[in-house]
């Protein structure tokens, strides 16, 4: 690809560059520039800093000029939008747990693909992912859903074959309506919890950050998270809010009797963590200890509900004198292990434990399960032990779902009024080409006209074709929400010749009715 480079800095071993044309190579590490005028000369390795500055610039130029992946996208093409995901739904725990990306991660992932590291059609990428799913949303003209796979075996290092069977496909508006009732906390394990709003605001934050939030996925995020504030506004869905940390807390308050006289350890002090113990004080309980790798976040959540503290160094000794431990750190290996938890029951003469994992990936060994007089709960029992206590919630579902449905529709009409965009950039397009044929063939007719004359010869035609296509032009904009759309559309690039010669307008093929077996006029 070729571009114009006005001057951006120093080159390597080159002194500041006047404009020139170059032959750029992008590559997963470096852009080589090679100069077309002066090719007996190496290409030139651009500085770290131009490096950043180019890929950034370029990803945007290329993207919204519809040139993405093969740089041959027609102008005009419809954009689509496509979900893939994995959920706590479809998903087991040991395989979702190998899908969950830190911030970095993702900002690498949207980068990469920004940079070109992937020969793709994506245009548009937003990623979410969430202790119970991880979902790629995406804007394109030509992808596929084994495009995205490919990604997504690529980001996080597994095999398509292995979570396809698990894996959830939308496209258009069933994507769109997906993201709704994600964002409205109906497709979480606890229905209605909180959370989930505030991880999708940052999922379309982090993609911002890298550029790929172009103006598909931005409305759609936007809308998504509007019709989220919505649900939880207009109806109860989220009133005495349930998250995962809430109902590990109910869990611990059921099993362990009374909860005020048991010794709760918290491992973690995030967002969960912190939920927890907030429930937990609710709920009664006295003795909470909270373990955190440094103290400084830990202090914080101790100052405010009045907990003690501790670091990992002290994890053994916690081990020992629990009798509820709820675990959700976000560390990417196991922080209990089957030995850890054998040798603490065994120092406290097996005393029951109950273990609560709400972690992903999980922070406690699975095997613990095995110990004598230990309990261990991973996250995706919590909605199987309490489901009698969302029956409140699931009664909202109906109004929640009416609300969803008014801003799909919005929605939906917003991405009818896109389909509308190409027709009539085409049409001025080629009404353009027809003007400026005229305009020289008739200048060439009148050679004794001054550049004044041809001046307002020029803007007179302009200003005609810009009258003519007024009213078309309006009115296809004003009937892009209509549900017949698709009919004005196929009647306007009939009557403007924009379709393929031969083509009806309606049924995209060759018409039935050919020029010689139309009725005749007679």
């Amino acid at each position: 690809m070729t571009f114009d480079i006005q001057p951006i800095g120093t080159l390597q071993g080159q002194a500041e560059t006047p404009q020139l044309t170059f032959i750029m190579q992008v590559t997963t590490n470096n852009i080589f520039l090679q100069n077309n005028s002066i090719h007996s000369r190496p290409n030139y390795i651009l500085s770290s800093i131009i490096k950043e500055k180019l890929y950034k610039s370029i990803w945007h130029v290329l993207r919204f000029e519809n040139k993405v992946g093969t740089f041959n996208i027609k102008s005009g093409r419809s954009m689509h939008i496509y979900c893939l995901g994995l959920n706590h739904t479809t998903t087991p725990i040991n395989l979702r747990e190998q899908f969950s990306l830190s911030e970095d991660a993702i900002r690498s992932a949207l980068a990469r693909l920004a940079c070109g590291y992937l020969s793709t059609a994506i245009a548009e990428l937003i990623i979410i992912s969430t202790c119970n799913r991880i979902e790629i949303y995406t804007a394109s003209g030509q992808s596929n859903f084994s495009e995205l796979e490919d990604f997504l075996s690529d980001v996080c290092g597994i095999p398509a074959n292995q979570f396809r069977p698990h894996s959830y496909q939308y496209k258009n508006l069933d994507a769109a309506r997906h993201l709704f009732e994600v964002a409205a906390g109906l497709d979480s394990l606890v229905i209605g919890e909180p959370q989930i709003l505030g991880q999708i605001v940052r999922a379309l934050e982090l993609s911002r950050g890298q550029n790929m939030a172009g103006p598909i996925l931005n409305r759609l995020f936007q809308s998504a998270i509007h019709a989220g504030k919505r649900a939880r506004t207009d109806t109860a869905i989220s009133r005495n809010p349930a998250s995962v940390s809430s109902l590990a807390a109910s869990l611990a308050e059921r099993v362990v009797h009374p909860i005020a006289e048991a010794q709760v350890v918290i491992i973690g002090a995030g967002e969960m963590a912190e939920l927890a113990v907030e429930a937990l004080r609710k709920r009664g309980a006295q003795k909470i200890l909270v373990v955190n790798r440094t103290l400084d976040r830990a202090r914080a959540i101790a100052d405010r509900w009045g907990a003690d503290i501790a670091t990992f160094e002290n994890i053994n000794d916690a081990l020992i004198s629990a009798d509820i431990l709820i675990s959700s750190t976000g560390a990417p290996h196991l922080i209990l292990t089957e030995r850890m938890v054998s040798d603490a029951m065994t120092a406290r003469e097996h005393r029951p434990l109950v273990l609560i994992d709400i972690a992903v990936p999980r922070d406690i060994d699975s095997d613990a399960a095995n110990i004598p007089h230990v309990k261990l709960y991973d996250i995706d029992n919590l909605n199987a032990k309490l489901e009698g206590a969302l029956a409140e919630r699931m009664a909202e579902v109906p109004q929640v779902k009416s609300i969803l449905d008014e801003e799909i529709k919005e929605f939906d009409e917003y991405m009818k009024s896109l389909e509308m965009i190409p027709i009539i950039s085409n049409i001025r397009q080629q009404a353009e080409i027809i003007r400026k044929e005229m305009f020289e063939k008739t200048l060439r007719r009148l050679p004794e006209l001054t550049d004044a004359e041809r001046a307002r010869i020029e803007a007179m035609t302009q200003a005609l074709v810009k009258q003519i296509l007024h009213a078309p032009t309006n009115r296809l904009r004003a009937e892009a929400s209509c549900p017949h759309a698709p009919e004005y559309a196929a009647v306007a690039r009939t009557l403007f010749g924009l379709q393929s010669e031969g083509l009806c307008g309606f049924a995209g093929k060759v018409c039935e009715l050919q020029p010689s077996t139309a009725p005749s006029a007679d």
